[in-house]
């Protein structure tokens, strides 16, 4: 197989045009949102090595860099948490994995305006906040992915530390290739990944078995506050500054986390409510199927995709639970009335087959 034929037809266009787009860049700023996940971390590693393989001299920034459960992963240059005293004057931006500038945070946010910038995203609701050019694919497992495409169309071997980046980002926002985005275009290219010399099972033994005893404690707490709502279709768990501290723990500890509510029977929505500060909350939000999290989660400012969504609200704990789960009841009830009605591809742009064939 030609290694252009794994990229899905209707991404051939897209993944070319930013492969020139990236080939004029340089002095390029590469950045994901803050607190960056697997799919963040890996789609920088894979832009890094994409830009060095061009000739063209780029940072990678990150705030406040990588989780602890990623430390192993190796980057093609230093990650940079603040632009204070950056390596060169940057002259572009290549924003990943992110569909605001506020989530990049308020430096780069501030400086954007002045540089040339390409957006590659996979969020559904962002637009491309590129000044360049904008590939913004919801169907899409992941950024990475995306990314991967574009390397594909800028001629080079998904070889190396190319690859793991790729890898590590469809490992994760794939859920280990559980989630309903494990699509055919997925299991191709990383089946190809795996030919090319990645070694699956030794990244996922480094992604996940490197819990601290805190880490444990805690999950066994929360496993026992969880409970079952409205009716048994809504799990929930909140989450308390506290909790942290007692078990000297972390937030970042709390990953994967709502994805086992989610396994409770019965369950459409699974709900993680975490207290970062008296009067502030985030929300993660999971759900299967036709349930649409994302639009729960964007009643309260947040977004995300379909079956995976989150937000942050300035509340309280419990007001933050009352106004979660009223989102839940408006939605659930608006999608019960469009049921009714017959569908309405309209109202989720998500549900058909898209350029990258994933089922978001």
């Amino acid at each position: 197989m030609q290694q252009i034929e794994l990229v899905p037809g209707g991404c051939r266009e897209h993944a070319a045009r930013m492969a020139a787009a990236l080939a004029r860049l340089d002095d390029v700023v590469v950045a994901a949102h803050a607190n960056p996940d697997g799919d963040a971390v890996g789609s920088l590693a894979a832009a890094g090595h994409i830009l060095r393989a061009l000739g063209r001299r780029f940072m990678l920034y990150a705030r406040p860099g990588l989780p602890r459960y990623l430390d192993f992963f190796t980057l093609p240059a230093p990650l940079y948490t603040s632009l204070e005293r950056p390596p060169f004057a940057p002259r572009a931006a290549l924003l990943l994995d992110c569909g605001e500038p506020e989530r990049l945070g308020p430096e780069l946010a501030a400086l954007l305006p002045r540089l040339e910038s390409v957006n590659i995203d996979h969020h559904l609701g962002g637009k491309g906040m590129g000044s360049v050019d904008n590939w913004v694919d919801p169907d899409a497992a992941a950024t990475a992915q995306l990314v991967g495409y574009v390397a594909l169309a800028a001629g080079l071997p998904l070889t190396g530390g190319l690859a793991q980046g790729v890898l590590l980002g469809l490992v994760t926002d794939t859920g280990g290739f559980a989630h309903g985005n494990t699509s055919a275009a997925v299991l191709a290219l990383t089946a190809h990944l795996v030919a090319e010399g990645c070694d699956l099972a030794d990244m996922r033994e480094r992604m996940d078995n490197t819990w601290t005893l805190g880490h444990l404690h805690l999950w066994g707490e929360l496993m026992g506050r969880a409970q079952l709502l409205e009716g048994g279709s809504v799990a929930f768990c909140p989450v308390y500054l506290e909790d942290f501290r007692r078990h000297q723990a972390f937030k970042e500890d709390l990953e994967g986390f709502v994805e086992h509510l989610r396994r409770l029977r019965g369950t459409r929505v699974a709900v993680l409510l975490r207290e970062d500060a008296p009067e502030r909350c985030k929300f993660s939000l999971r759900s299967f199927g036709p349930v649409d999290v994302r639009a729960v989660a964007v009643r309260l400012g947040g977004g995300g995709h379909r079956n995976a969504a989150g937000g942050t609200v300035h509340l309280s704990l419990p007001a933050a639970q009352a106004a979660l789960l009223e989102a839940i009841r408006l939605e659930e009830r608006e999608r019960s009335a469009g049921a009714e009605e017959g569908p309405d591809v309209a109202k989720n742009p998500e549900s058909g087959q898209k350029s990258c064939g994933s089922d978001f």
